[in-house]
């Protein structure tokens, strides 16, 4: 890729010229130029195209309602991105559960479950479900964010047997991941 610094010809530049190229200029100032884009009129879209394109309407449908969110606004700060543009690709981006540390927990109250959680922009909740071996809820509720990526839960309560973890990290969106140990 080429780049062109301080052209007066092309600097600033926007729309089409001729029917082939297009000129486009970016938030952060800089000319691109490509060739016009082509489409076959009688295109039919696969049922996975389909869904792409209704999930990407939805994303812009989000990223037009939440572009103002500061934790948006922060992000796009120093970049060629706009609020808008990192609230669209959060919309498209789901949590990711990395981890989950039961090494200091042992069954007991006052232990803790630590969970590392990751997430394009920022995960907003981890929440820990303990069950029993018969899927009964023994305990929930929300981890903290401790440092970086972990989260921590305390447990409150004693699980005896062979108890179950559920845990769940949501996003900005309110997409869930979650991951059961």
């Amino acid at each position: 890729m080429a780049t062109v610094r301080h052209n007066v010809v092309v600097e600033g530049l926007g729309g089409m010229l001729g029917d082939q190229l297009v000129f486009k200029t970016d938030k952060a100032g800089r000319t691109i130029i490509s060739y016009r884009p082509t489409f076959d009129e009688d295109r039919t879209f696969s049922p996975a195209q389909q869904a792409q394109q209704e999930a990407f309407r939805e994303a812009i449908a989000y990223g037009k309602s939440s572009k103002d969110n500061p934790v948006y606004v922060e992000k796009a700060q120093g970049t060629a991105l706009s609020p808008f543009n990192v609230a669209t690709a959060d919309y498209l981006h789901e949590p990711q559960i990395l981890d989950i540390d039961i090494s200091a927990w042992h069954g007991e109250a006052g232990q803790a479950i630590r969970v590392k959680a990751i997430d394009d922009v920022q995960v907003k909740l981890v929440t820990v479900v303990i069950t029993d071996e018969s899927n009964t809820v023994l305990e929930q509720g929300a981890a903290t964010s401790t440092d970086g990526l972990w989260w921590s839960y305390t447990t409150t309560k004693a699980a005896s047997g062979t108890p179950k973890l559920l845990v769940s990290a949501q996003d900005l969106p309110g997409h869930i991941a979650k991951m059961t140990k």
